[in-house]
């Protein structure tokens, strides 16, 4: 049995101890928000916080996660992540939507972090990938999030 805080609430599961964090949040707990990309931790749809830091949970085994605070998309009550996501939209940065709830998830991580984050910060914390390629909307956004203006925050060139 592997008990653990899912968003704020106590849960415990009964799988085996390599099942991976997002098996168990997807196929264990219902919390589909988080998606599945590519089961090697190298594009980021899989991203949600543990104890605070933006992990790759498709390589989280649960066993690893014991006792500790897991914070997925469907978390209610962070307002780092309600100001991304009302950024996202004024930047319409969702094309097909799919990395979205991890791109969300490591932005809070980083606004947590560095609440003023320059371009060259975007860029080293913003490691997901976006099949869509809207990196200058996510580079925008997180900067409208953080109170900052684009233009003023960077030179808006290269990728995030």
């Amino acid at each position: 049995m592997h008990q653990f805080q899912l968003n704020g609430r106590p849960v415990q599961v009964d799988v085996e101890d390599d099942m991976p964090l997002l098996w168990v949040l997807r196929d264990e707990l219902g919390h589909t928000g988080t998606k599945f990309g590519c089961g090697i931790a190298a594009c980021g749809a899989c991203t949600v916080h543990l104890n605070g830091s933006a992990v790759r949970s498709c390589v989280m085994p649960i066993s690893a996660v014991a006792g500790q605070s897991v914070q997925t998309i469907e978390s209610q009550g962070d307002a780092i992540l309600a100001k991304l996501q009302a950024a996202w939209v004024q930047h319409q940065v969702p094309q097909c939507g799919y990395c979205q709830s991890g791109m969300l998830m490591a932005a809070t991580a980083l606004l947590r972090q560095n609440p003023q984050p320059s371009d060259a910060d975007i860029d080293s914390a913003m490691t997901n990938i976006c099949r869509c390629g809207t990196y200058q909307r996510v580079r925008a956004a997180i900067h409208t999030a953080a109170g900052a203006s684009p233009s003023a925050a960077g030179s808006g060139k290269g990728a995030a």
